[in-house]
């Protein structure tokens, strides 16, 4: 026994870790969100069968999240960025309000309660979903993106909900873009960069928001060193990250062969189904 699982229930979880991986990079390749709507829930029911207590069980999965979007970002980031699809003014101007989010988020996340997170996960989640699968040309905000104090505020609610969520921030940047009116082959290669500003910064403020969690559950072999580092599971990380970097690009060379409306349906399809997973754990409790 190990963690308080056999070794089948072990082999079981790292499998299906493993394919979750592969999954989530081309996932991060083909909408630009780093994969993290897809790892957090399945870290969610991974950790549930670990032991992993309820009250510190969605801050692991995305802290955990964050950990394994680093470099399956990257790598997003630089096959979208050799075809010339990376909107680099917009980088210049929301890197620092998106990375003053992100801080603020990983303080948020030593203190708020479980709920907030899924709160947050399933709000946003299924708003995105409406605004893609319903889409009409005529939502817009505007016929570009603006200037100035709005578009910093913009960049800032993106550094902090998606520290919250445990996503890349591909899934507001892409949001955003569209109902500017950018094209979503644009907003999809810009958010992998994004992705990489937010993971990043992310997953230390997520160490640093965790670490008191193994002393107050010393019994969770789960939360202690050398599985996890504060709220990112080292274990969960390992065994994610390589098959992620392998089909990142599959992904990206899938988003430029899809039509703009497909891209768009399939996206909003996907985050309403990971979304109504947690809205049954809200109601359940679970």
């Amino acid at each position: 026994m190990i963690a308080g699982l056999d070794i089948a229930e072990i082999v079981e979880l790292a499998l299906l870790l493993i394919a979750v991986g592969a999954l989530s990079g081309f996932l991060a390749g083909v909408f630009g969100i780093g994969g993290g709507a897809i790892l957090v829930p399945v870290f969610y029911e991974c950790f549930r069968l670990a032991g992993v207590p309820l009250e510190v069980r969605m801050p692991l999965c995305v802290g955990t999240s964050l950990a394994v979007i680093i470099p399956t970002s990257i790598r997003s980031f630089q096959a979208h960025y050799k075809r010339g699809a990376v909107d680099m003014s917009i980088l210049r101007v929301w890197w620092l309000p998106i990375l003053i989010g992100v801080v603020a988020g990983s303080v948020v996340a030593r203190y708020a309660p479980e709920r907030l997170f899924k709160i947050v996960f399933v709000g946003v989640a299924w708003s995105a979903a409406v605004r893609l699968i319903f889409a009409r040309e005529t939502w817009k905000l505007g016929n570009d993106l603006p200037e100035g104090p709005l578009m910093r505020i913009y960049g800032f609610c993106v550094g902090i909900l998606s520290t919250l969520m445990g996503i890349g921030g591909g899934l507001f940047s892409n949001l955003l873009m569209t109902f500017y009116g950018r094209p979503i082959h644009q907003a999809v290669a810009t958010s992998s960069a994004l992705a990489v500003l937010i993971s990043i910064p992310g997953a230390l403020g997520y160490v640093y928001a965790g670490w008191p969690a193994a002393a107050t559950y010393p019994a969770v072999a789960a939360l202690q060193i050398p599985f996890a580092l504060g709220y990112v599971s080292l274990i969960g990380a390992v065994l994610v990250m390589p098959m992620s970097l392998v089909t990142a690009p599959l992904g990206v060379r899938a988003a430029h062969a899809m039509s703009k409306r497909t891209l768009e349906v399939a996206f909003g399809c996907y985050l309403f189904i990971v979304g109504s997973r947690f809205v049954m754990s809200l109601v359940g409790g679970q």
